[in-house]
């Protein structure tokens, strides 16, 4: 029982994280945005199966991505107030790696919503 206890006030503040982020953090607001319209589009156009998988997996990519550099920016932010090269670094690599997820996440919707976009347009 304890074990569940545990497990259910880790997922509380795993919650609680989410949330302030999103709150607190424009691109986290934009990435939410962003991923409501893409489920919208998924449905419009009658993606299921394992395209659908895999959107929502770009998706949990690119919000872990951003949560991580949050989190990121504000360690060195707390612990480095002063500009300082190592700093900027962490910095810079945490955004890279939200970029890559991005650029990565855009390249699977390509691929998943072309082909069903273009039929919808009358070019399929």
């Amino acid at each position: 029982m304890e074990g569940w206890r545990t497990f259910r006030r880790s997922l509380g503040w795993a919650c609680r994280g989410v949330i302030a982020a999103v709150r607190a953090e424009r691109h986290m607001r934009i990435h939410a945005a962003s991923a409501a319209v893409v489920l919208m589009l998924a449905g419009w156009l009658g993606v299921g199966g394992v395209r659908l998988a895999l959107v929502l997996l770009c998706i949990g990519f690119v919000v872990a991505m951003e949560l991580m550099n949050t989190a990121v920016e504000k360690t060195v932010d707390l612990v480095m107030p002063e500009r300082h090269p190592l700093a900027k670094f962490a910095k810079d690599a945490a955004a890279g790696a939200v970029l890559i997820a991005a650029a990565t996440a855009a390249a699977v919707g390509l691929v998943v919503f072309g082909p069903p976009l273009a039929e919808r347009m009358g070019f399929g």
